[in-house]
């Protein structure tokens, strides 16, 4: 059998925990650790705009509450992506 029209891809991105010192969540098939040191904005976040995520796109993920964005390439390789923040 043979479906003429694709499906929307179903994968999608999830926060699955949140501790003192970051959060934990899945996307593209595999779990991430996010360290608050080094996205300091979630630390004032509530828990509900921390699990409130968005994937907007294959490797993007959107925290539209918080105004955040983390591309999950930064996340598998963070020395090729050195943070440095603005405030």
């Amino acid at each position: 059998m043979t479906l003429l029209t694709r499906g929307e891809n179903t994968s999608i991105a999830e926060v699955t925990g949140i501790s003192a010192i970051g959060l934990w969540l899945v996307a593209a098939d595999r779990e991430y650790f996010v360290p608050f040191a080094d996205y300091p904005d979630f630390l004032q976040a509530t828990v509900a705009q921390i699990y409130r995520v968005e994937n907007p796109s294959p490797t993007q993920l959107y925290w539209p509450d918080l105004d955040v964005d983390i591309d999950l390439n930064a996340l598998q390789e963070p020395e090729r992506f050195p943070l440095v923040f603005q405030r």
